[in-house]
């Protein structure tokens, strides 16, 4: 398929700036899988009328980072790093600004004991840094460290919290897994309450999660590697739901593909680079919370290949029509 097969026009007054009022009072576009062009208009804290007793809840427990460090290079001017990845001894994978003008060997400070050397430049803006600090690396990029909200939000978040989902504790994104900022506490509890199983996986969401893809041709994209773990618990409450007629919902695109990797590789955990487009065959999810995502994203072609291209297409141009709220602050949507 042909990149320009997923676009879509979106006005600019439809992308979220900030978080809805309250978690799960976001709207939820219902659609089916089955199809028919029929749409349902409900809100997130309706979920529990769609998720039935028996059924299983995967969540992604990653915790985004306080992943953008602005500090100054020893020779002289500003730069920002933006953390991708921790690799061992308090080196890190990152994207530098000005990537140029960062050499290799050179230093850069970030305020409160905590510098960074770039140890290797890794292209288009990638470095290799070693990060050093006398009181603690990890204690000092937290204190350092600002919520790397993505490019399209320009305004100010007030509480940092927000972009983090209320069952975060695996800390390493570089983005919040957004279908799971809905989710309170209360619906969780709720949910397991109604005899669903909600359990977790991990994965660790880069940057390029949410670029469009620049390919002409889909089949000539290369997806980015994310770290991966799906504990045996969760792998085994799934298929206890499949077995007695239940289903298995992800919450996010990453669960999906999270679950999928493991489906396609039988490996539990590792680097995932699956990508997934139309025509794939879905092992594991069986419904699909999502938010709604960027034009030509490899996001958007795992929504049409879950929902179907032209279902899912469909309700996009829905969710446009009804001025629903778009990307990582914005709506949701359920597949079912």
């Amino acid at each position: 398929m042909k990149t320009s097969a997923f676009r879509y026009d979106l006005p600019r007054e439809l992308i979220a700036q900030t978080p809805a009022p309250a978690r799960a009072h976001s709207r939820l576009l219902v659609a089916r899988r089955s199809g028919g062009g029929a749409f349902e208009h409900r809100r997130f804290y309706d979920l529990p009328e769609y998720i039935m007793p028996g059924d299983c809840l995967v969540v992604n427990n990653t915790r985004v980072l306080p992943a953008r460090l602005r500090g100054r290079r020893l020779s002289g001017g500003e730069a920002e790093f933006l953390l991708l990845r921790e690799r061992e001894g308090d080196m890190w994978e990152v994207l530098a600004k000005p990537g140029r003008r960062l050499k290799t060997g050179g230093t850069v400070c970030f305020g409160g004991g905590l510098t960074a050397i770039i140890c290797e430049d890794m292209g288009k803006n990638g470095k290799l840094v070693r990060f050093e600090c006398e009181s603690g690396v990890s204690e000092a990029l937290e204190r350092q460290g600002d919520t790397p909200l993505p490019p399209y939000i320009t305004e100010k978040l007030d509480d940092p919290q927000r972009y983090q989902t209320v069952y975060a504790k695996e800390r390493g994104s570089a983005a919040a897994p957004t279908a799971g900022l809905h989710f309170t506490q209360e619906l969780l509890d709720a949910l397991r309450q109604s005899g669903v199983a909600v359990c977790e996986i991990t994965l660790h969401i880069g940057t390029d999660t949410f670029r469009p893809v620049t390919e002409e041709d889909i089949g000539n994209h290369r997806m980015h590697g994310e770290y991966y773990s799906v504990p045996a618990d969760t792998l085994s409450r799934a298929a206890a739901a499949r077995e007695s007629g239940g289903r298995v919902f992800a919450a996010g695109t990453t669960v999906c593909r999270a679950l999928e990797s493991y489906a396609a590789s039988g490996r539990a955990s590792g680097e995932t680079t699956l990508f997934i487009t139309p025509g794939y065959t879905f092992r594991l999810v069986d419904a699909l919370i999502t938010n709604f995502h960027l034009p030509e994203s490899t996001l958007l072609m795992l929504v049409c290949a879950f929902a179907g291209y032209d279902g899912a297409m469909a309700a996009y141009g829905e969710a446009v029509r009804e001025k629903y709220r778009f990307y990582s602050f914005g709506d949701a949507m359920l597949i079912c």
